[in-house]
C-alpha cells in the first residue's frame, strides 16, 4: 500500500488545536470593542457592526471553504483560514500599538476583525476533514471532542480575558492572543493531515485508484467531486436543509444565549456584571462539555434519537425560564438548555456523514454556515 502520514486521531488533534485557538481570536474581539469606542469615539451602531463582523465572516466562509475539502483534503483550506485569522489580529496588534486611533482607521478595524473571523471558519473545514478520516461508527466520538473541545474557548478565554488586560494592558493582550493564534497554526500544520485518498491524490494516483488504496487504508466516506459538485450536490439533499434547522437551533440558539445571558441576568436579578459574567461561562462551558459527550451517546443511540431526545430537554428549560421569576429556577433552566444544546450540536453531525456522504464537505459548509447565523437572528428577537 501507499505510504500514508498521520492516523484519524493525529488528524482530529491537529484540527482541535487550530479551531480552539481559532476561535480564541475571536474572543479577544467582542469584549474589547468597548475600548475602540473610547479612543475612537465611535457610534453605538458602529460599535455593534464591529462586534458582529468577525462572527459574521466567521460563520459565511465556512460554506465555500468547507465545500474545498471536497476536492484537497482539510489542509489546504485550514491553514489559509488560520494565516487569515493570524493576518487581522497581527494587523489589529499594529494597530493598537498607534499613540492615537483616529475615526478613519474604523474601515480598517472592520476589514482586519472579518479577517480575525477566518479563525471560526476553520469549524466546518474540520468537521468534513474528521469525518473522512473515522468510520462511521466512531464519528459521533471524534466530532464530538473535536466541536466539545474547540468550543470551549469563549468560556475558558472569558476567564482569561479580564486578567490579561489588567496585567498587560489593551496592547499586551493582543501580543498575547497573537501568540494564541500562532501556537494553534503551528500545531495543526503539525498535526493536521489530510484523509488518505487526498493523501493518495496528492501522490499523483488517478482518483479510482486512490479511492481503492483508501479503502485499504480503511477509508470509508469518499467525496463526489469539484467545490461546485459538492455544494450543488449537498444543497440538492432535503436533509442538510433539516440539518440546517436542527443546528440553527441548537448551536444558533447557543451563540445567541451566550450573547444575551448577561443582559438576561442583570436585569432580571440585579445581580453584578462579574457574576453575570461567570454565569453566562459556565452556561458556555457546560453547553461544550456536555457537546463532547453527546457524540458518544450519538454513536450509541444514534444521532436521530440523541437530537430527540436533546430538542425535548431543550424545550423544559425554556418553559422553565420563561416560566421563572425565580434565580435557582432560571439557573435550573439555564442547565437543561446547556444540556439540550450541547447534545444536540453533537448529533447533528454524527447525522451529517450518515445522511450526505456524496458531499459531507458541502453538507458541513451550508450547516456550520448557516447554522451559526442564528446567533445573529435570535438576539434580536430575545430583545
Amino acid at each position: 500500500m501507499q505510504p500514508i502520514r498521520g492516523t484519524p486521531w493525529t488528524g482530529l488533534t491537529g484540527a482541535t488545536l487550530g479551531f480552539f485557538f481559532g476561535f480564541a481570536a475571536v474572543a479577544l474581539f467582542g469584549p474589547t470593542a468597548a475600548r475602540f469606542q473610547e479612543l475612537m469615539g465611535l457610534t453605538p451602531e458602529q460599535v455593534g457592526l464591529l462586534v458582529a463582523v468577525p462572527a459574521l465572516s466567521g460563520s459565511l466562509l465556512r460554506i465555500p471553504f468547507a465545500a474545498w475539502v471536497d476536492t484537497t483534503g482539510g489542509r489546504k483550506p485550514f491553514l489559509i483560514l488560520m494565516c487569515l485569522s493570524l493576518a487581522g489580529m497581527l494587523g489589529l496588534t499594529l494597530v493598537i500599538s498607534l499613540d492615537e486611533l483616529s475615526p478613519g482607521l474604523y474601515p480598517l478595524i472592520l476589514f482586519l476583525g472579518a479577517l480575525c473571523g477566518c479563525g471560526i471558519a476553520t469549524f466546518s473545514v474540520g468537521i468534513g476533514q474528521i469525518s473522512y478520516w473515522f468510520t462511521m461508527a466512531g464519528q459521533g466520538k471524534a466530532l464530538g471532542i473535536y466541536a466539545g473541545v474547540g468550543n470551549l474557548a469563549p468560556g475558558i478565554f472569558s476567564f482569561l480575558l479580564p486578567v490579561i488586560l489588567a496585567s498587560f494592558g489593551l496592547r499586551g493582550a493582543y501580543l498575547v492572543w497573537l501568540f494564541f493564534l500562532v501556537c494553534g497554526t503551528i500545531g495543526y500544520f503539525v498535526f493536521g493531515r489530510n484523509a488518505p485518498y487526498f493523501q493518495l491524490l496528492a501522490q499523483g494516483l488517478e482518483p479510482a485508484a486512490a479511492r481503492q488504496a483508501a479503502r485499504e487504508h480503511g477509508q470509508q466516506l469518499l467525496p463526489a467531486g469539484s467545490l461546485r459538485q459538492s455544494l450543488f450536490l449537498s444543497a440538492r439533499a432535503w436533509q442538510t436543509w433539516i440539518l440546517v434547522a436542527l443546528y440553527f437551533t441548537t448551536f444558533g440558539g447557543f451563540i445567541a444565549l451566550t450573547a444575551w445571558l448577561p443582559t438576561y441576568w442583570q436585569a432580571l436579578f440585579a445581580i453584578g456584571a462579574v457574576t453575570a459574567g461567570m454565569l453566562t461561562a459556565l452556561y458556555s462551558v457546560l453547553a461544550s462539555v456536555v457537546r463532547v459527550f453527546g457524540g458518544m451517546v450519538a454513536d450509541r443511540l444514534g444521532g436521530e434519537n440523541t437530537v430527540l431526545a436533546s430538542l425535548l430537554i431543550m424545550l423544559a428549560g425554556a418553559v422553565v425560564m420563561t416560566l421563572s421569576e425565580s434565580f435557582p429556577l432560571s439557573v435550573t433552566g439555564i442547565v437543561l438548555l446547556a444540556i439540550g444544546m450541547g447534545a444536540g450540536n453533537a448529533a447533528v453531525f454524527k447525522i451529517l456523514p450518515q445522511e450526505v456522504p456524496q458531499a459531507v464537505g458541502g453538507a458541513a459548509g451550508w450547516v456550520g454556515g448557516l447554522g451559526a447565523f442564528g446567533g445573529f437572528v435570535i438576539p434580536p428577537l430575545l430583545g
